[in-house]
C-alpha cells in the first residue's frame, strides 16, 4: 500500500491530488485575468476592447475552471475530497442537507431562468454569446446578477448536501469571493462600456446581488 500519514494511504492518494491541482490553479489564473484585463481596460476603454477582454475572461472561466470542477465530479469523487486532504467532513445534521437541497433548487431556478431572460430580453447568451441589451425583466428587476447568485448557491448547497468540508468552504473562500471580484472589477466596467446609458441606469436602480426585501418605487 505504500506510506501512511494519520491512516491514510500517501502513495496511493497523490495522483488524486491533480484535480484539486487544475481547480486551484484554474481559479488563480481566473483571478490574474481579471485584475490584468480589468486595470488594461481601464487604460484602453472602448466598447471593441470590452468585447474581447469579456470573451477572453469567459473562454478562460469555461475552460480553465469549470473542466476541472466536472472532472472531480468523476475523480476523485465529491465525497473523496476530504479525505484525500485529510479534513474531517461536515457533521450532517438533517438540516445541512435539506438546507443544501433548498439552495440547489434556488440556484437552479434562477440559473434556467436568467439564461432565458438573457437570450429573448438581452439577444445574448450567458457565455460567448455577449449581450447587446440590457434585459430588465424577470429576475432581473429584483438583481443584477441573479445567474451569478444561483452558481453561489449550487456552489455552497452542493458542498452542504454532501457534507464536504473542501466543497463547501472552497466555494465560500476561494470560489465566491474571486467571482465577486470579476463581477465588480472587470463586468460592470465591462459592461458599462458596452451597453452604455442604459446598463447604468440600470446599476444604479437594481441591487448587484441581494435582492431588496421591499420593494420602492424608481
Amino acid at each position: 500500500m505504500g506510506c501512511r500519514i494519520y491512516g491514510y494511504p500517501v502513495i496511493t492518494e497523490v495522483p488524486k491530488l491533480f484535480t484539486i491541482v487544475l481547480q486551484v490553479f484554474g481559479w488563480l489564473i481566473f483571478t490574474l485575468a481579471t485584475v490584468v484585463l480589468g486595470a488594461w481596460l481601464r487604460g484602453y476603454p472602448g466598447k471593441e476592447n470590452a468585447e474581447k477582454t469579456s470573451r477572453i475572461l469567459h473562454f478562460l472561466f469555461w475552460v480553465g475552471v469549470v473542466p476541472p470542477t466536472g472532472l472531480g465530479i468523476f475523480y476523485p469523487g465529491l465525497t473523496r475530497f476530504d479525505k484525500i486532504l485529510g479534513l474531517n467532513p461536515l457533521p450532517l445534521p438533517t438540516i445541512l442537507p435539506l438546507i443544501g437541497t433548498l439552495m440547489l433548487l434556488i440556484g437552479a431556478y434562477l440559473f434556467v431562468v436568467s439564461n432565458i431572460v438573457l437570450r429573448f430580453s438581452g439577444k445574448g447568451a450567458h457565455a460567448f454569446v455577449l449581450t447587446k441589451q440590457v434585459a430588465t425583466v424577470s429576475v432581473y428587476r429584483w438583481t443584477r446578477n441573479p445567474m451569478s447568485l444561483g452558481f453561489y448557491f449550487w456552489s455552497v448547497g452542493g458542498g452542504l448536501l454532501i457534507g464536504s468540508t473542501y466543497w463547501t468552504f472552497g466555494a465560500l473562500l476561494l470560489v465566491i469571493p474571486v467571482h465577486i471580484l470579476y463581477l465588480k472589477y472587470f463586468e460592470e466596467y465591462e459592461l458599462g462600456l458596452r451597453l452604455g446609458q442604459p446598463y447604468l441606469a440600470y446599476k444604479q436602480r437594481v441591487p448587484f446581488l441581494l435582492p431588496r426585501c421591499i420593494s420602492h418605487k424608481t
